[in-house]
């Protein structure tokens, strides 16, 4: 199956905050940038950090598998090895997870891999993955 790319735009405070975070860390590559924007490439999915003031987002919170996961949050949905391997290079790198790298539901219809972090600007992302990949709209 091959899925189109989606297009986020996400508020940032600093552009080079967010290059260092999405392509230093996350190992994205940039695309078109401007004085008050840059686009990343995030696993084939376009990401435009558009800088703003900061202060504009309240965090919220609900409760899944005994987490508290943020929202909003956006993510990839990744083959294992590639997460695993993103786990890694995070985890080397000390990253400061909000949800460290974990299996949810485990032994049941939606078991995933999964961890959460903020971008410098507080934007939660969530990378996870399915051992099988079918089971990732299962019910």
């Amino acid at each position: 199956m091959t899925l189109p790319p989606f297009h986020l735009a996400i508020p940032v405070d600093d552009l080079e905050a967010a290059q260092r975070f999405y392509v230093g860390l996350l190992g994205c590559r940039t695309g078109r940038s401007a004085e008050h924007w840059i686009d990343f490439d995030l696993h084939g999915h376009q990401i435009t950090a558009h800088r703003v003031d900061s202060g504009m987002r309240a965090e919220h919170s609900n409760p899944v598998d005994s987490e508290q996961v943020p929202v909003p949050h956006f993510g990839v949905v990744l083959p294992m090895d590639a997460w695993q391997a993103l786990a890694e290079r995070l985890q080397a790198a000390g990253a400061d997870f909000i949800i460290p790298p974990s299996v949810r539901f485990r032994g049941e219809v939606g078991e995933q891999a999964t961890l959460f972090l903020r971008d410098p600007a507080g934007n939660a992302l969530e990378f996870k993955a399915f051992a099988d990949p079918v089971r990732l709209f299962a019910t």
